[in-house]
């Protein structure tokens, strides 16, 4: 895991994973509910503000795991993201549902929740539960897998296309 973290406010909640690791420790030994969740959250949109708040009424503490641009690419194609890394670490840590943003180079965050080994392992609505990485893991120790639903109509693939097409040159 590589460390981002930022001289800012935000930045204070940008963790690498020994040291999340420790907090979330502490956390857990005053009974706070921690809740993981994860994603790319490329060019930030209401569909991804009302998910990680939603995320976060599961619990006490949200974290969220980050795709890195290598990451990003390698699922959604060599054009994403859009935001670098950096960028995209510092605008979810600045989202008041976000206590935690770790960022990770893998496809999944499965290395990160066995380390923190969350109480809720939260998706969005178009993941099939058994599809989730980490599911079997939080499930084997006693937490909850959930799913939230999505906004309609809202994901940055479909503002990417509404951006494309409205500006499109036209010679």
């Amino acid at each position: 895991m590589r460390d981002h973290r930022a001289d800012s406010f935000s930045g204070a909640k940008i963790k690498g994973l020994r040291e999340l690791k420790r907090i979330i420790s502490s956390l857990k030994s005053r009974r706070k509910k921690i809740v993981f969740t994860n994603g790319c959250f490329d060019l930030l949109h209401y569909g991804h503000t009302k998910y990680l708040e939603d995320a976060k009424r599961k619990g006490d503490i949200l974290v969220v795991g980050l795709n890195s641009d290598d990451s990003v690419r390698r699922i959604k194609g060599q054009d994403r993201p859009i935001l670098g890394e950096k960028d995209r670490l510092r605008i979810i840590a600045a989202l008041e549902s976000v206590d935690y943003v770790i960022l990770f180079d893998q496809d999944t965050p499965l290395e990160i929740i066995k380390t923190l080994k969350p109480d809720v392992l939260i998706k969005g609505s178009d993941w099939n539960i058994g599809k989730i990485a980490g599911a079997d893991f939080v499930l084997s120790h006693g937490g909850k897998v959930a799913t939230v639903k999505l906004e309609p109509g809202r994901s940055t693939t479909n503002l990417i296309k509404t951006i494309a097409k409205r500006f499109r040159k036209t010679d």
